[in-house]
């Protein structure tokens, strides 16, 4: 597992990480997917790190790629709290589950942590996640935005960069405006690319 580079992405590398992005996401969360397109329109969202995007490349193929985008926590006492969220982030289906996803995070927390912010929220798996310190967003008072009360907030968690940066602070975190494409535009995006059969299958959440 030492034959691997971690190094920022370029604009030669955006085809190919949403090739692999579409590869690694395919029927897993609804049929077919769409967070090829979403990182595609992130790339030009003010809100994106530039700093903080990232691809893995082995043997001179990208392998895998995550990214953060800058939101807020609309605190309780009326402040907005700068915080990052995270992803897409994925490794190459051939290679996943075997410690590729956590180099590649834990090394893009740290330079995350070395540029000064102070807290990562997002959407995730805490089996997985917390491995690399993430737990969940409710132990630290930050809500879940449109969620009801009462509702499983499992998914949600937060990882804090600098210790104590979320003490005191409660409130409702929003997940970046650019995350929400439209479908339309994504199934337009996607005839770019070979076809793939779209499938329905247990475990997706999204119709």
């Amino acid at each position: 597992m030492n034959n691997y580079i971690i190094r920022k992405e370029t604009k030669e590398d955006y085809r190919e990480v949403e090739y692999l992005i579409r590869e690694s996401f395919w029927n897993v969360y609804r049929p077919g997917c769409t967070e090829h397109y979403v990182i595609h329109v992130l790339r030009g969202d003010p809100a994106f790190v530039k700093e903080l995007d990232f691809v893995m490349e082995q043997d001179g193929r990208i392998i895998g790629q995550n990214m953060f985008m800058k939101t807020v926590i609309n605190a309780d006492d009326g402040r907005n709290t700068d915080v990052l969220t995270m992803g897409p982030i994925c490794i190459t289906p051939e290679l996943k589950r075997m410690g590729y996803g956590k180099k590649l995070l834990d090394y893009s927390l740290e330079k995350a942590a070395e540029l000064g912010y102070g807290a990562v929220l997002f959407e995730g798996n805490i089996d997985f996640y917390g491995k690399s310190g993430f737990d969940y967003a409710s132990k630290f008072g930050i809500r879940y935005h449109d969620l009801p009360e009462g509702a499983d907030a499992s998914f949600f968690l937060c990882k804090e960069l600098i210790p104590g940066y979320l003490d005191g602070i409660t409130g409702v975190y929003q997940t970046p405006a650019g995350y929400y494409v439209d479908e339309a535009d994504a199934g337009k995006f996607d005839e770019g690319f070979p076809e793939k059969e779209k499938l329905k299958l247990p475990g997706q959440i999204f119709e």
